[in-house]
């Protein structure tokens, strides 16, 4: 009987040990950013660092409620968030296509291969001043200057995901006579989604860069034109009021693709 359980309770001490670990990770997480703002509070209002640049937490915290409370907050959010959501999506999913494409069919992966090599490191913002002229200084400029962005990573990716693929898997399909659409959905887009959501989660923190790269050069409303009109009026409370929620959306949208990443590929 002794025998019979000594498993059972090794079991056991390693699922606590186990369970131990993850609460490690979990407060180490939460703990970092509280860190860091306790030594920003601390710095600020002891004057070791110039509080008119670098305002304390508990002021910028308060100030974000007055921005709240205003409603002016929520209006900046709504336009960049529109503007990041469209954009992702219009250079996301034409970035799949055309990966899949060039993955699958070598004769169009050598004609726009050298294009897509051409373009990739020519900046989007580089190119805002021809996007303005063609799409104008609405939303549209915005929009697609956020896909431009995150079109190339994603293309790249998913090409690379599409060649990675075992040949085996390709032969098997043509053996059993399997349709271009079979290809496309059962074998190439499953058998490249691993390294295409890397090119996804990238290309997601490449649209929050260029959005407020964007709005600070010709918007009148969003995140990123509310931190140049703080900065430019000196407003620095108001500035990294926009500056934190940047990087909140950013870790929130991290979060949420590697949230998808695990329900699609739970093997990784």
């Amino acid at each position: 009987m002794k025998d019979l359980k000594n498993p059972v309770e090794t079991e056991k001490q390693e699922w606590r040990k186990q369970k131990n670990q993850q609460r490690l990770k979990t407060g180490l997480t939460v703990f970092s950013p509280l860190f860091l703002l306790l030594i920003w509070q601390f710095l600020s209002q002891s004057g070791l660092i110039d509080a008119r640049f670098f305002p304390p937490p508990t002021a910028i915290v308060s100030t974000f409620a007055q921005l709240l409370a205003s409603g002016e907050l929520f209006y900046h959010i709504n336009s960049s968030l529109f503007r990041i959501v469209a954009g992702f999506l219009l250079g996301v999913i034409p970035g799949i296509l055309i990966g899949l494409c060039m993955g699958l069919y070598a004769p169009v992966r050598h004609f726009l291969s050298p294009l897509i090599m051409a373009l990739m490191p020519i900046p989007t913002l580089a190119l805002l001043p021809i996007i303005l002229i063609i799409f104008g200084i609405g939303e549209g400029s915005k929009v697609v200057t956020i896909a431009g962005s995150v079109f190339f990573p994603v293309v790249i990716n998913t090409v690379a995901g599409v060649v990675s693929i075992d040949s085996i898997y390709l032969d098997v399909a043509k053996n059993y006579g399997a349709s271009k659409k079979d290809f496309f959905l059962k074998i190439a887009f499953p058998g490249s989604l691993p390294v295409m959501l890397e090119g996804i989660q990238m290309g997601q923190a490449i649209a929050l860069l260029t959005i407020v790269a964007a709005e600070m050069m010709g918007a009148r409303s969003g995140i990123g034109y509310m931190i140049w009109t703080s900065y430019s009026a000196f407003l620095l409370k108001e500035m990294f009021v926009g500056l934190i929620l940047i990087s909140f959306f950013g870790y929130l949208f991290s979060l949420l693709l590697r949230g998808l990443q695990r329900k699609l590929l739970p093997w990784r």
